[in-house]
């Protein structure tokens, strides 16, 4: 039927770029719904914290950064004031 110069079918060249044009589109439609359907998968996998679990995170991790200073604190005026800054907290 239809050959190139060099002998090559030219109508399954034609169906694949047409079946990927075809894919590409879809793909550029349904993209909130593929993303949403990620979106979901991930939440399935690794559920977010809620407020009272990231809140105790927080308080764990600015506990720690506290307890890091005092320990690197040079001289007893700067370790009573970061004992101070920490009971505020």
């Amino acid at each position: 039927m239809f050959q190139s110069a060099a002998g090559v079918p030219v109508l399954p060249l034609v169906g694949a770029m047409l079946g990927v044009a075809a894919a590409a589109a879809l793909a550029v439609f349904f993209k909130p719904l593929l993303s949403g359907l990620a979106k979901a998968a991930v939440l399935v996998v690794r559920p977010r914290l809620s407020r009272e679990e990231q809140a105790a995170r927080r308080h764990l991790q600015d506990t720690r950064l506290m307890k890091r200073m005092i320990n690197s604190a040079h001289g007893i005026s700067q370790t009573a004031e970061l004992h101070a800054l920490a009971a505020r907290v």
